[in-house]
């Protein structure tokens, strides 16, 4: 079904002030580019298909907005899902218009994303079992084993190797030692809380 969903016209009502013309903008967008888009929402933010598949997707949070897309290997280069620091997507944090890439690579790399979803390009699964459990970090594991973390220790142990290597990923990803712990910190409150790592964007 191509047009517009009411359920984002709700979702960019509902979000910030600053927000707002920032997901516009990106929704012309793609609607320009891809007139057959096909929209819904996803884990509680805006998706935008194509030929039956996922293409690209925003989202807004308190201070900025997203944007990325599905094949972002193939779109945008491997390495470029979540850079440090820059939130979710391949494009930073974009807290006002001046933050979008220029239209012209924008509308490159959705030519590139459609052409992908014409192709039947899937995203990659891995097999399960196919990677090792992950190494924890030292540090994280001696913070683990006190008594003080038992909440958080229970939820790890019940964790799959692949949601414990998000949180692994995610700290070795620290570029200062202050990022290092700041992160630790927040894992042993989240798991505490019995949270995946991407816990904000899985709920709908």
């Amino acid at each position: 079904m191509t047009g517009r969903d009411p359920r984002i016209d709700a979702y960019i009502a509902d979000s910030a002030q600053f927000a707002r013309p920032i997901l516009e903008r990106l929704r012309a967008l793609v609607h320009a580019a891809c007139p057959e888009v096909e929209e819904g929402l996803k884990w509680g933010m805006p998706f935008f298909g194509y030929r039956g598949s996922p293409m690209c997707m925003m989202a807004a949070f308190k201070q900025h907005c997203s944007f990325g897309f599905w094949l972002y290997e193939q779109v945008v280069g491997a390495g470029a899902e979540d850079g440090d620091g820059k939130g979710m997507g391949q494009f930073g944090k974009l807290a006002a218009l001046d933050d979008l890439p220029p239209e012209e690579e924008l509308a490159a790399y959705l030519g590139k994303a459609m052409a992908l979803n014409e192709a039947g390009v899937k995203r990659k699964r891995s097999a399960a079992g196919s990677k090792p459990p992950p190494s924890v970090p030292a540090d994280l594991a001696a913070l683990l084993a006190q008594r003080k973390h038992a909440a958080a220790r229970k939820t790890w142990q019940g964790f799959s190797p692949a949601m414990q290597r998000e949180y692994v990923e995610w700290i070795a990803g620290a570029k200062t030692d202050a990022t290092r712990r700041k992160r630790i910190a927040t894992t042993l409150e989240w798991l505490a809380e019995g949270k995946q790592r991407n816990w904000k964007y899985l709920s709908c």
